[in-house]
């Protein structure tokens, strides 16, 4: 036989043959995670779909449940002092309101209200909610993330009491957080989106700017950041910047009809109008210097509007810019000076004299937004305006009777018992400032490349919304902080965190990979330099595989020790060097046994593969392995076969703990009861050692268990067998003492974390994979059996 290098696949094919006993041949299935977006449902039916997702769905019904209960707890809906603004400009459609655009009026409730009054409106405004949380999902899926991440993007805006409130009141945020996320889903869907998607992306953000200003702010940050994205394909940089162009371009055609339309209004050609100055007073007047104004001469009508009460005795910007008590109402201008001028110039002068003072008042209130619980700071605008109430909230001289009895409906009513039952699970149900922090940390993973992020493909997309939620909190901060502005994060940073741990994940996956073709490369010279070496190899029905890395001292006893027959059968050695540095491969030249040396130092699990391979392929019946340094006894091989001759077991792994351990490491010798313990749990199979390296198995064995470590791979092969049901019998056997030489393995902690990790991604990835391929039919495969002898 001539064995030949091929690369390694593992694939699933139920036709081609198994292990014995009928059992299938099992790999992982790989494909995008967005088979719900890809003919799922047709390809494999209802049940395995609803499975996959099971976590999202469990999430929407709690959500529906929650959002149905507002609707019946609050009749018709929810009026809060802007609402009644945005109803007033039904009466005559044009712009002129810069704080409250009409652009939810036109795209929203000119059409909801006359289909369905009040009701209809706030019903479509929660559809709104539960759709982008499948958007969310969808968008990590998309982009190759697990479904527990998928479930983690989309949690916060299903359940979040505070997102439940606000899509009940007649308000902006949910048409706005609609259009920002439906924007930014059409520049992440794809690795880089076609010139379609971003036409209409930059159109979504130029109407959400017409629903909420400051949406601006955010648009530029994303454009900033697709051009430096599109800058960086050197190939074809002229593209890039026709894909930038097009994005900007069809930003700015929603704005420049708004802004025509506010012309031809009678106003100027503008989309945010006069009131701009107003909140640059408001966010400056807390914190001014009077006295440092009135030193720098500043005129008299700019030093009348700063307040006379000491900074610390001072309300915040809310009240200064709407309170009908605030300086901008009592101050008589000068004939030829505005009140907006003169509103900038004391925003202007109190940035120019004390900058540090006017960034702290900022940088505060945008720290607000990540505090873990929600508090009210004295200067703040009320929490309670955004929390359920007991009764129906009322904010006089609006009256919401008449205004509900307007639209054709009736009330409004209350039902006290779900209207408490709200307000508690708001106290509890909100997500914590802290975990959108620490989501926004983990949207940073990608971009800034840690760990193997860089290698994702995901980096870009980690950092659109994630600069996009930065930006919008930062501008709300700049004019004033509010629990109502901070909404837009529950959307923006989970997206970003979970494309974060994605792109860690989802990198790792790609060096895994890049390491096994290389791996497998380093394996087909090993191969063919075997093969010069030993033509037409054709091995013994028991052939003994021994890993071997620098071994020089130590092999040539262990191979000595070796018979030539154990239970009327033929043995045969073959020693893996894997890359060895000494004179291994020449002991074990000498002593006459197969060698097969691999030109790089990979572990000893990539040299055992390489072994199983070659062992399998050369015909032998029975494969053991050994180490290449004494500790195992040789002379106990009947003990290890009689079950596989017997066809009592698949898979035979010696025990010291059933036999005897002259080892003197008490750490090692707890670990081994540990993680035996541990696995036997996992594994729900009694286990006494996992550890062991002197173990017995048929052929198909090898081929059948997915091994990818390169090193610490016991437990991996351990768990592999018991995941796929192979029959497994422990027997007692001895471990001496190293005969020379030291442990490859590294010190008791590194040894253990290691191992550790081991075991539990192996059992992971096997539960996965025992899952995935349960939707497909399969044979029936006879229960797993362990002895323990």
């Amino acid at each position: 036989m001539r064995m030949t290098a091929t690369p390694r696949t593992h694939t699933t094919d139920w036709k081609s043959a198994g292990p014995a006993g009928g059992r299938p041949r099992v790999g992982p299935r790989f494909g995008r995670g967005s088979r719900l977006f890809h003919g799922g449902l047709l390809r494999n039916g209802v049940r395995p779909l609803l499975r996959r997702h099971r976590a999202l769905l469990v999430l929407l019904a709690l959500g529906v449940t929650l959002r149905v209960l507002v609707q019946v707890a609050y009749q018709p809906a929810l009026l809060y002092i802007d609402s009644f603004s945005y109803l007033a400009k039904l009466e005559e459609l044009k712009p002129g309101d810069p704080l409250h655009p009409i652009g939810y009026t036109v795209m929203l409730l000119s059409w909801l209200l006359p289909v369905g009054g009040l009701s209809l409106v706030v019903v479509v405004q929660h559809l709104l909610g539960l759709g982008m949380a499948v958007l969310l999902y969808a968008l990590v899926l998309r982009r190759g993330g697990p479904t527990w991440l998928g479930a983690l993007a989309a949690a916060p805006i299903l359940l979040d009491g505070y997102q439940l409130h606000i899509e009940h009141n007649l308000m902006t945020e949910p048409l706005f957080e609609a259009l920002l996320l439906g924007a930014l889903a059409l520049l992440v869907w794809r690795p880089r989106p076609g010139y379609r998607a971003l036409a209409a992306a930059g159109l979504l953000f130029g109407l959400a700017a017409t629903v909420r200003p400051v949406a601006e702010v955010g648009a530029m940050v994303v454009l900033c950041a697709a051009l430096l994205a599109w800058r960086s394909r050197r190939r074809k940089p002229a593209a890039g910047w026709l894909a930038v162009g097009l994005l900007v371009a069809c930003f700015l055609v929603p704005l420049f009809g708004y802004a025509t339309w506010n012309s031809l209004s009678g106003n100027a050609f503008e989309l945010d109008g006069p009131r701009r100055p107003q909140l640059l007073y408001a966010r400056a007047a807390p914190v001014a210097d009077c006295a440092e104004l009135s030193a720098d001469r500043v005129a008299p009508h700019i030093l009348a509007l700063c307040p006379t009460e000491p900074p610390e005795r001072r309300p915040g910007p809310d009240w200064y810019a709407h309170d009908l008590s605030s300086p901008i109402h009592r101050v008589q201008f000068p004939a030829g000076v505005s009140q907006q001028e003169a509103m900038r110039d004391f925003a202007l002068h109190v940035a120019m004299n004390d900058p540090l003072r006017l960034t702290r008042a900022v940088v505060r209130d945008f720290l607000k937004g990540f505090a873990p619980v929600r508090t009210q700071s004295p200067t703040d605008p009320p929490l309670e305006r955004w929390r359920f109430q007991h009764g129906y909230p009322y904010y006089p001289p609006y009256d919401p009777v008449e205004t509900i009895r307007g639209y054709g409906g009736e009330g409004p009513y209350v039902q006290p018992a779900l209207a408490s039952f709200l307000r508690d699970y708001q106290a509890v149900g909100y997500v914590p400032g802290t975990l959108l922090g620490l989501l926004a940390l983990a949207g940073l993973l990608g971009p800034a490349g840690v760990g193997h992020a860089r290698w994702s493909g995901v980096r870009r997309s980690c950092l659109l919304p994630l600069l996009t939620g930065l930006c919008l909190l930062g501008a709300s901060a700049t004019f004033e902080f509010s629990w109502r502005y901070q909404l837009p994060g529950l959307i923006l940073f989970p997206l970003a965190g979970a494309l974060g741990l994605t792109a860690l994940l989802r990198g790792s996956k790609v060096v895994v990979a890049n390491r096994e073709l290389e791996s497998d490369r380093i394996d087909a010279d090993a191969i063919r330099d075997f093969t010069r070496r030993h033509e037409n190899v054709r091995f013994a029905p028991v052939t003994i595989v021994i890993a071997a890395y620098n071994e020089a001292d130590a092999i040539g006893p262990v191979l000595d020790r070796i018979p030539a027959q154990v239970e009327g059968l033929d043995v045969n050695t073959l020693v893996v060097v894997d890359g060895a540095s000494d004179a291994t491969v020449e002991v074990a030249i000498d002593r006459g046994v197969y060698v097969c040396d691999a030109p790089v130092n990979r572990g000893q699990g990539a040299a055992l593969r390489l072994g199983y391979r070659l062992a399998r392929e050369g015909g032998a019946h029975y494969i053991v392995t050994t180490d290449a340094d004494g500790q195992y006894d040789t002379d106990e091989l009947p003990i290890l076969l009689r079950p596989l001759l017997a066809d009592e077991a698949d898979f035979v792994t010696g025990s010291r703990r059933l036999g005897r351990a002259e080892t003197t490491d008490r750490v090692r010798h707890a670990g081994v009861r540990v993680f035996a313990w541990l696995i036997s749990v996992l594994t729900r199979t009694p286990i006494t050692d996992t550890s062991n390296g002197f173990r017995g198995m048929k052929p198909e064995v090898t081929g059948s268990v997915l091994l990818r470590q390169q090193q610490y791979q016991a437990s991996e092969l351990l768990i592999g067998v018991l995941a796929q049901g192979f029959r497994v019998v422990e027997v007692p056997t001895t471990m001496h003492e190293r005969i020379a030489g030291k442990s490859k393995k590294g010190g008791n902690l590194l040894y253990g974390l290691q191992f550790g990790r081991v075991v539990f991604s192996t059992w992971l990835r096997e539960r996965s994979r025992r899952r995935e391929f349960a939707r497909a039919p399969e044979p029936a495969v006879e229960r797993m059996e362990v002895l323990t002898r």
